[in-house]
């Protein structure tokens, strides 16, 4: 009826309106049009109402959060972290022309640290809101580490797990996570430390709070570390009814990031008398601190669980045949990331301990067994990601939380 119509007005125009109209066509015809115009706009408000709810479901969280963020973010934009202002000699780049440019230029690498970052906050939130006593640590660690999967669109080396999941437990203070098989359970009095990692085109996100304010371009990584232990080793703890004094773990630090390399070169300290290299423009840290009851100092003990791939190591040639067949599937899977041993049971590796210890031998993997300080202390663990911007500092990792 709507094609009648527009076809009549047409003619009507054409010929001058020579020949008037009858007037009870002419008011049906208005009629129509007006029903017409009226059904247009109903089915526009229910076009319009379609489409906000679609928006609203899109963008709804679930609990648990099972959404792809690359979903909830339709634009492709991230959040950005908490944004620091440099100061002192450094208080120029924030209106520096220039210093925007590259900053401009390097949106994209930007856009994936934050794309990690915001799985990491999702995660980290959740998993907050299930840990009880009585867990185990296998399951825990599982049920992470599928929830990164899902909201970061897992895809190997494109967008994944940057590490396994540490959840080192009292003096254990990095380093440990459960074999396949592993029985321990989380107690009530347990002091855990969940570190995880998330990663988008290689662009690592590591956080389990810290020498951020004092972290900037031009410092002296020795300047971060006595300030940390400046603030860590002013605290006392009671236990007990026993008072322990706060110790900064000397033997353990913060360190650079590079893509797929999470130790990129780097180390903060977290004591005085560090070194004298400065941090640079562009750079990303992975800010750590490790306070502790017992010595302040960790070794390496108990069975060891995670491994990486050396980021420098050249050909190595290798003689046994399964020992080539892991190295294929470690570059396929992992590349120069961190992983454990029950990743490589979750691809379906088997009998892989000795091909994995001719690999260590090798110098082509590295082993990372857990870090320990004296049996019965404490040890507690903060951290976050920074990326020292050319006009701002910027936590990547900040949340809600921490």
């Amino acid at each position: 009826m709507a094609d009648e119509i527009v076809e009549a007005e047409t003619i009507v125009e054409e010929n001058g309106a020579s020949e008037p109209m009858n007037s009870n066509e002419d008011s049906a015809d208005l009629t129509l049009q007006k029903d017409e115009d009226e059904g247009k706009e109903v089915s526009k408000k229910k076009k319009k109402k379609n489409k906000s709810k679609k928006k609203k479901e899109q963008l709804q969280l679930t609990d648990p959060p099972s959404i792809p963020v690359i979903d909830l973010f339709q634009s492709g934009e991230f959040p950005e972290g908490e944004i620091q202002q440099y100061k002192d000699d450094n208080l120029w780049r924030t209106t520096s022309e220039e210093k925007r440019e590259l900053e401009r230029l390097e949106k994209p690498i930007y856009n994936s640290v934050r794309r990690a970052a915001e799985v990491h906050r999702q995660v980290r939130k959740y998993m907050k809101s299930i840990l009880k006593p009585g867990m185990l640590m296998i399951d825990l660690c599982e049920t992470l580490e599928n929830t990164v999967r899902r909201l970061i669109s897992d895809n190997g080396l494109e967008a994944g797990i940057a590490f396994p999941t540490g959840c080192s437990l009292n003096w254990v203070a990095a380093h440990w996570t459960p074999n396949t098989g592993d029985k321990t359970v989380l107690q009530y009095d347990d002091v855990m430390k969940l570190d995880f990692g998330t990663h988008v085109d290689g662009y690592i996100v590591d956080s389990t709070n810290t020498g951020i304010k004092e972290s900037g371009i031009d410092v002296r990584l020795c300047d971060v570390g006595a300030a940390i232990q400046e603030v860590m080793e002013s605290y006392e703890v009671e236990i007990n009814g026993k008072v322990y004094q706060v110790k900064s773990i000397r033997n353990l630090n913060g360190h650079s990031i590079g893509r797929y390399q999470i130790h990129a070169g780097k180390s903060v300290p977290i004591v005085k008398g560090g070194e004298q290299t400065k941090m640079e423009e562009g750079e990303f840290f992975a800010i750590e601190t490790f306070a502790s009851t017992g010595k302040g100092y960790v070794r390496e003990d108990l069975e060891c669980s995670h491994y990486m791939k050396n980021f420098e190591v050249g050909h190595i040639p290798l003689r046994l045949p399964k020992s080539k067949q892991l190295l294929a599937t470690i570059n396929k899977n992992f590349s120069t990331l961190a992983f454990c041993k029950r990743y490589l049971d979750r691809l379906g590796e088997t009998k892989y301990l000795m091909a994995l210890k001719n690999l260590c031998d090798s110098g082509i993997v590295q082993p990372y067994p857990p870090l320990c300080d004296v049996k019965g202390s404490y040890v507690s663990q903060f951290e976050h990601t920074i990326l020292l911007r050319p006009t701002c500092k910027e936590v990547i990792s900040k949340g809600e939380d921490y």
